[in-house]
């Protein structure tokens, strides 16, 4: 017999099926006993009258059953308006227990405020099993299957880069060192070399979805120590703005798909909506977004710190962008020198290169990238880079089309898209500075 969803038991109504499930909760009372049912899908109730001799052994092993404990059942799937669990009862022949819970949990699954964050993590995976927690994961998980299937559509191909690596510098954030057997080799930062390693390959149009480590002893709630990056690189572009339109064409893409499937859960369990964007998202050069701060808000800092964005920067930009352009999204360009990698095309001086900032938050890094070798090379030295990037200068010496790409924090767009508290809610495991485990 093949094993039934609960979501589709009201196509089997008068009909034998299989389900296996954990046992959310049962109610023992003296005629009859109620057993509540959960797969991925949903609830379902059993019920077993305890005054028909043939349910007796059922009975026993009710009396017996833990709750989250798993089993698989098989019976009758009756319509019952009387039930209030969406008007439906299985009426059991058969249960198998097919593992048995410790009676006491280490924490209130039912309640996801019962304990707190850290101690929710060092039982992630009860946690986890908290309805809430997992509709973050489905969500998240529609996310990037729309966004994969945005690019595919593109014919971009999807790609999967080494994590090791012998160089360290590829951009200014601290490295993850690891014993490679007889050197030390390091944990990389991002796919950014290998995509474009790609673009020099004649592969035109590629992505990733892959883990990247920052060795950065941050402990803010945007911050970790290992997250998921969706990165892409693209050849022949004419400019940073096609880099910029292929993005807001892209979380547009993923937004509206989310929105069409998703936007009622994510509204009534985050209480957050889904806003999907209806025109292109505004653009605003560093020095000009630091003006309007200061005119509109009274926002003054040193012009020593205006060569990036602060965190209150980036906060007051999702304020004016919607005040003035109704946009959750904003581009924010013409940054120094000296804040970008060495790797961005710079034009008069400048790098073409972008921040994207979404709901006061930067999701992004984008820019066209330096593709002839002689400029490259030039602008790793004044980094103070070259044996390092000795592999990576190779790429370009024998020709490579002009090209640009960008790279998402997965986990830092669910916490933005869902609303949530911290990094820490919106990753299946969490990784920081004082957390290894589990």
């Amino acid at each position: 017999m093949k094993r039934i969803y609960i979501e589709d038991l009201n196509k089997h109504f008068n009909e034998e099926v299989e389900i296996c499930a954990f046992v959310d909760n049962i109610r023992n009372l003296q005629w009859v006993q109620f057993v509540i049912l959960r797969d991925k899908t949903g609830k379902v109730q059993l019920t077993i009258e305890k005054s028909e001799e043939s349910n007796s052994a059922l009975v026993e092993m009710i009396n017996n059953l833990s709750l989250e404990s798993t089993v698989k059942v098989v019976g009758k799937v009756l319509e019952n308006e009387k039930v209030k669990l969406n008007g439906m009862e299985i009426i059991p022949t058969k249960i198998e227990v097919t593992s048995k819970s410790l009676p006491e949990l280490p924490l209130n699954i039912k309640d996801k405020n019962a304990a707190e964050i850290d101690t929710r993590l060092d039982y992630r995976f009860l946690d986890l099993r908290n309805e809430y927690n997992a509709n973050i994961f489905k969500v998240q998980s529609e996310m990037v299957r729309l966004m994969r299937e945005y690019l595919y559509s593109l014919d971009f191909t999807e790609i999967h880069t080494p994590k090791l690596i012998a160089a360290a510098s590829e951009s200014g954030s601290e490295v993850f060192e690891v014993k490679y057997f007889d050197r030390l080799a390091y944990l990389a930062q991002s796919p950014q070399f290998y995509k474009q390693m790609a673009m020099a390959s004649g592969f035109e149009r590629i992505f990733e979805v892959g883990p990247v480590f920052r060795a950065e002893n941050s402990n803010t709630n945007r911050h970790t120590t290992e997250f998921t990056g969706f990165d892409l690189e693209f050849s022949y572009i004419n400019s940073v703005e096609d880099v910029m339109c292929l993005e807001e064409e892209m979380l547009t893409y993923m937004l509206k798909g989310l929105n069409e499937k998703y936007g009622e859960l994510v509204k009534n369990t985050f209480g957050s909506e889904i806003i999907v964007p209806t025109a292109k998202f505004p653009r605003i050069k560093l020095a000009d977004l630091y003006k309007e701060l200061e005119d509109r808000y009274g926002y003054v800092i040193d012009d020593a710190a205006k060569v990036d964005l602060t965190t209150e920067a980036e906060k007051l930009s999702y304020k004016y962008s919607m005040e003035v352009y109704n946009s959750e999204f904003l581009f924010v360009t013409d940054f120094p020198k000296d804040k970008r990698a060495f790797y961005h095309m710079r034009k008069d001086g400048i790098p073409q290169g972008y921040d994207l900032i979404w709901r006061g938050v930067e999701i992004t890094t984008g820019a066209q990238r330096e593709h002839r070798y002689e400029p490259l090379l030039e602008q790793a030295l004044e980094k103070g880079l070259q044996k390092d990037v000795e592999f990576y200068l190779e790429f370009f010496k024998y020709g490579c089309p002009p090209h640009g790409g960008f790279g998402l924090g997965v986990d830092r767009i669910t916490m933005l898209l869902l609303n949530l508290p911290s990094l820490k809610e919106a990753m299946f495991i969490f990784r920081g500075p004082n957390r290894l485990n589990p």
